[in-house]
């Protein structure tokens, strides 16, 4: 019997299970992983909004990171939404100690309704330690941006000409200490991402499409999570990317209307 590969999923709770560890359970099983759970952070949240955020306490999401890795063989993992600078510390701590395979940090710093999911301490935290202990971020335009404190792209931008700002924000990442980057491009207009590896030597388009829909809550969480499965799968970044980004398009695609606001994408679809 084939045991499948364990991903940890170090991220916020969602109650609309569209975003966050509850999707990445769904993200993980629909490709052939299992998957282990950490929640650094609750929200009050919908298909219309967060509402409120409420970080756990730092000792107690050190204590669960410490017994996974004692009981589990980790193959990737996934980091989302911390939440405050306290919890994000005690991760880089943890993945300083643990030296664990595959880790694919998403930035979550706002939702797209506007919510702030990360202080400015845990954003401090992320770009001095986290950003040189991950194996490849996942950021979009705006997260991106941030990070480097560049202003960002706006929203549908042709992709020729963004493409040289997309070389320059990666190139600010990788001065972060950033091992290789894949800037999401679903802002972007076509929604191809764009891939880079410390040292400029390397770089790729990933192709996309943009796929019209009211049904793109947590597309961000899924693509970072089926990175973390494909590397744990024994894909190289390349074909992980690739592979992502095919299954979030299948999963928008695929959707059905959940809520009154933006819905979910289709995990299993």
């Amino acid at each position: 019997m084939r045991v499948p590969p364990v991903v940890l999923s170090i991220a916020g709770y969602d109650p609309s299970s569209g975003a966050g560890v509850t999707a990445d359970v769904k993200t993980a099983a629909a490709l052939g992983c299992y998957a282990a759970t950490c929640i650094a952070a609750i929200t009050v949240q919908t298909t219309q909004g967060v509402f409120e955020v409420q970080p756990l306490k730092a000792d107690m999401v050190a204590q669960i990171l410490r017994s996974l890795a004692e009981d589990l063989e980790i193959k990737a993992i996934r980091l989302g939404m911390l939440g405050s600078g306290e919890v994000a510390a005690v991760v880089a701590d943890f993945l300083e100690s643990a030296r664990l395979p595959n880790v694919v940090l998403d930035p979550v710093i706002r939702s797209s309704s506007g919510a702030a999911l990360l202080d400015e301490a845990g954003l401090e935290v992320m770009r001095e330690r986290l950003i040189p202990l991950c194996d490849v971020l996942t950021p979009n335009i705006h997260e991106v941006a941030a990070l480097v404190g560049s202003e960002p792209l706006t929203d549908q931008s042709g992709w020729e000409s963004a493409l040289p700002k997309l070389r320059e924000l990666s190139a600010g990442i990788h001065r972060l200490g950033a091992k290789a980057v894949v800037i999401t491009g679903g802002h972007l207009d076509p929604a191809n991402d764009y891939l880079s590896y410390a040292g400029g030597e390397k770089a790729a388009v990933i192709a996309g499409e943009r796929v019209e829909s009211r049904s793109t809550h947590g597309t961000g969480c899924a693509y970072a999570t089926a990175i973390a499965c494909r590397l744990a799968l024994g894909d190289d970044l390349l074909q992980a990317a690739r592979a992502a980004k095919e299954y979030v398009r299948r999963a928008i695609q695929s959707a059905y209307p959940v809520g009154k606001g933006t819905g979910p994408i289709n995990h299993l679809g």
